[in-house]
């Protein structure tokens, strides 16, 4: 089965203006959250494999 391809014009997804102040907002706090988020991922599992070693 031939899979079709489509290539995008990326300027123009998502609109042509500028985000606003609140999406800007938005944005930032996911980012913020998703990051913070990743980082007790990370340091949850060094402290298992610590505990681990000792």
């Amino acid at each position: 089965m031939k899979t079709k391809k489509e290539k995008l014009e990326v300027d123009f997804i998502g609109g042509q203006g500028a985000l606003t102040k609140s999406e800007e907002d938005a944005l930032s706090a996911y980012f913020k959250k998703k990051k913070s988020k990743s980082k007790k991922i990370i340091i949850s599992t060094n402290k298992k494999s610590n505990n681990a070693t000792a």
